[in-house]
């Protein structure tokens, strides 16, 4: 999804066209989610951009894109810039750390 969304819509009061963006953009997610993972990947990661009004977009992460959003309401400016794109990510593998150096029990210690 790349858009410029209106943050002044005539008509509309400025929460509810807030709350519009914030549920166009959690339907998009949502539907992302939903689609079907290649067979070597096990999540989908969002690549996320943002500018405010004609500013050069900036990485944003993933959780911040509702802030961001309140953000540039609060600025008053017409209008913002909204990246997000979805690609298919391989979590890395865990390392399992080798037991060493335990002492082994004797008869004794176990009594």
């Amino acid at each position: 999804m790349k858009k410029t969304f209106k943050l002044q819509v005539e008509n509309k009061h400025p929460d509810r066209v807030v709350e519009g963006i914030k549920h166009e953009v959690r339907k998009y997610i949502k539907r992302e989610n939903k689609k079907q993972l290649p067979e070597d990947k096990d999540f989908w990661f969002f690549d996320c951009k943002f500018a405010i009004e004609g500013d050069e977009p900036k990485v944003i992460q993933f959780s911040e894109i509702t802030k961001s959003i309140d953000e540039a309401a609060a600025s008053g400016k017409e209008t913002f810039y909204l990246e997000i794109i979805a690609r298919a990510e391989k979590r890395p593998e865990k390392e399992v750390e080798e037991i060493e150096n335990i002492p082994e029990l004797s008869e004794d210690d176990i009594k």
